[in-house]
């Protein structure tokens, strides 16, 4: 993989690895929240309320200016 670049400059803001662990608890609230507003008969949320990428670990991602060659870098 000597030569394998990225295509866009695109990176997270931080530096987490992933933002995988944030995302299994933003979808476990969300069954909660979902199997506890059928029980009682309620309206289930929206899923739009829940896992916001901007509350994430990586806070969302942002396209990259300057500093290309170790931005492309893999």
């Amino acid at each position: 993989m000597t030569r394998s670049r990225k295509k866009v400059p695109i990176t997270g803001i931080t530096t987490a690895d992933s933002d995988k662990a944030f995302k299994k608890r933003e979808h476990r609230r969300e069954r909660s929240a979902v199997r506890d507003a059928l029980a009682t008969g309620w309206e289930p949320p929206h899923p739009k309320g829940f896992g916001d990428p901007w509350d994430g670990d990586k806070d969302g991602k942002r396209y990259v200016t300057g500093g290309q060659a170790t931005v492309l870098r893999k």
